[in-house]
């Protein structure tokens, strides 16, 4: 049998985290140091791997049910190789270190069950209610996948260069950063984006580090849903800059 689809046989590789394809992830498990990925996004396996529903504590529950932020993961653990995808999102390998990774947990697709995270809130420049953004801070040593809806671009942050992005198109930043949401108008006129130029909220990124953006708005990864109603009007959907702003770290 001859096709050119034999193109795309799987690759091989001693890495433990490698990408098959721009769009699927390949983890192979040696029985120790388990991976956490997304609930449903295992595509194939090879080996003896066992799939549990990870479970999350009280703090986890609780910081999900009052923000909309956290993670649906399952547990990867045996001998064997892991397929991972959703929808066909570009994914990312990247090496979380003593700075730590704060994103969105829209784009995360899998991490190393070593890592550590934490919603976070951002609060705005205004410190109105109803204008912040909830976040994910991931810490300790291992490795993340994320996942954007086409390539990303990687921004360069420095004390002489700061970085402003549009709050629905950011995926991650560096922890280290100093971060504001802002939008460029009066406080009275908030709500409104800006004249008709459809843009609205956005974060301000300043210190020394890195700020990952996506070349969509408002695409979630995972189950696509888009927010509605005013909110999502002025660029604050269910994945973009979310509807609440207590300025609570929960852990």
């Amino acid at each position: 049998m001859q096709s050119p689809i034999f193109a795309y046989n799987e690759q091989q590789t001693q890495e433990r985290w490698s990408l098959q394809n721009k769009q699927m992830l390949r983890v192979a498990l040696e029985g120790h140091d388990d991976v956490l990925a997304r609930k449903g996004t295992m595509v194939a396996y090879q080996g003896l791997v066992e799939f549990d529903a990870e479970f999350q504590s009280n703090q986890q529950s609780r910081a999900r049910a009052q923000t909309g932020e956290g993670l649906d993961l399952m547990r990867c653990h045996g001998q064997g190789t892991v397929y991972l995808a959703n929808l066909k999102q570009h994914v990312h390998i990247m090496e979380v270190d003593q700075d730590g990774l704060t994103v969105d947990s829209s784009y995360v697709l899998a991490m190393d069950s070593s890592l550590h995270h934490e919603v976070i809130a951002v609060d705005s420049l205004y410190g109105i209610s109803g204008s912040g953004k909830y976040q994910l801070n991931i810490s300790g040593r291992g490795k993340v996948a994320l996942m954007t809806s086409g390539m990303p671009l990687l921004l360069q942050v420095t004390p002489d260069k700061y970085v402003n992005c549009d709050a629905d198109a950011i995926v991650a930043w560096s922890t280290s950063l100093r971060v504001q949401m802002q939008a460029q108008t009066h406080s009275s006129g908030v709500w409104r984006r800006r004249g008709s130029t459809g843009e609205g909220w956005e974060l301000s990124f300043m210190g020394t580090g890195h700020a990952l953006v996506q070349p969509s708005e408002l695409l979630p990864p995972q189950n696509a849903q888009i927010g509605s109603g005013l909110a999502a009007q002025y660029g604050m959907g269910q994945q973009g800059a979310r509807g609440q702003n207590q300025g609570n770290v929960w852990s």
